[in-house]
């Protein structure tokens, strides 16, 4: 569940100028405020099941979005080669100095 959650923070953060405020509003509560649906039906004045609805026909959006525009799937690749470039740097030199801080700038672009 903690995986489906962290994905779904991650989607969220590339593709929710894509979303509806009303779509936006539900995913923001739900996975980044943790409320339950039944709160998010009692701060709406809908049901639970119209929460659930929404929450999950957003998912299935952001998943969509992420399989055409592999947002998500390429930050996950940056970040993996730039934390291998690191420990194959580990050995400290001048110039190796100078890369590992040209890469922490690449990383601070993410």
């Amino acid at each position: 569940m903690l995986e489906k959650t962290t994905r779904m923070n991650y989607l969220y953060d590339f593709y929710q100028s894509l979303l509806t405020p009303k779509q936006r509003s539900y995913m923001s509560l739900y996975y980044l405020d943790d409320y339950s649906l039944g709160e998010i039906a009692e701060e709406y004045q809908v049901s639970r099941q119209a929460v659930y609805d929404n929450i999950k026909r957003t998912e299935a959006m952001l998943e969509e979005y992420e399989e055409k525009l592999v947002l998500f799937q390429k930050f996950q690749e940056r970040s993996k080669l730039i934390q291998e470039l690191k420990e194959v740097l580990k050995e400290e030199s001048p110039s190796t100095q100078m890369i590992i801080d040209s890469i922490t700038e690449l990383e601070k672009l993410d």
